[in-house]
């Protein structure tokens, strides 16, 4: 909808004939309006003291009108919860708390319905918007966000420590790049682990490895010793030690060959 106009009043001789005048004007349909009825239209008598009917027609709400806010406001309106809004912005973007019962359900499985809202939130604030005017836009409730944060650390350090000790990597459950970045800076200065992400969105992971990884000894397993064999003549075959194979000459030494056929 790119008419600059939100709200118009018209008249004509029927409230029909001001709609349809008002709709031409913005150019848009019937379904993208709402309007008042400002006058009745009258025919006064015998043609005398006759009015037009005035009504305000003023522009539907389309996605691309919202701000964040209003986009929040409306889907907790179609989930019919109470929600307070109250948002402030700052150099760093913008903050928006929300407040009421039940904010359990907002909040979700480890944020992750708090998260939806605050990516759908950030469409809806930045449609339209060139990369220089972007607003960065955070949703909290209850001080969750913060509650969360100091979680991923507290955890972050557990397995760290304990990744150090065993010498082994862990590897965290799915979490989205904002959870990540907590690990990973708060990680950042430790000289016993390092961290990086694995696996493909929205499962990607976070492993925490040691920086110096134990390695195992490798035992080359010693060459069994050949034991030795004699060629006693051209004409005999040599002899086999455990392979299979028959025992042709069990002469240890050619002397003893020889005392053994001296009769041959």
């Amino acid at each position: 909808m790119s008419n600059s106009l939100k709200k118009i009043q018209t008249s004509g001789k029927s409230i029909e004939e001001a709609l349809a005048l008002a709709l031409e004007k913005l150019g848009v349909t019937e379904n993208e309006v709402t309007y008042t009825v400002v006058e009745e239209a009258s025919k006064g008598f015998l043609g005398i003291g006759s009015k037009e009917a005035v009504i305000d027609v003023e522009l539907k709400a389309c996605k691309e009108d919202l701000g964040a806010e209003s986009f929040l406001a409306s889907v907790f309106d179609a989930m019919g919860m109470e929600v307070k809004i109250t948002s402030q912005k700052g150099e760093d973007g913008l903050n928006i708390e929300l407040e009421g019962d039940d904010m359990g359900i907002v909040i979700g499985k480890r944020g992750d319905t708090l998260d939806s809202l605050q990516y759908l939130a950030s469409l809806v604030e930045n449609k339209g918007k060139s990369r220089d005017d972007y607003t960065r836009v955070t949703i909290d409730t209850e001080g969750y966000r913060q509650k969360r944060e100091d979680s991923l650390k507290a955890l972050s350090e557990r397995l760290a420590n304990k990744v150090a000790k065993s010498g082994k990597k862990y590897t965290l459950e799915p979490m989205n790049p904002y959870e990540r970045r907590i690990i990973h800076a708060n990680l950042q200065g430790n000289e016993d682990v390092t961290t990086f992400s694995v696996g493909e969105e929205p499962y990607r992971k976070v492993v925490i490895a040691p920086k110096n990884e134990r390695r195992r000894p490798s035992y080359k397993k010693p060459a069994p010793k050949k034991e030795k064999s004699y060629f006693i003549d051209e004409d005999l075959p040599m002899t086999y030690a455990g392979g299979g194979q028959p025992q042709v000459n069990k002469a240890s030494s050619f002397e003893e060959y020889l005392a053994e056929h001296q009769n041959d």
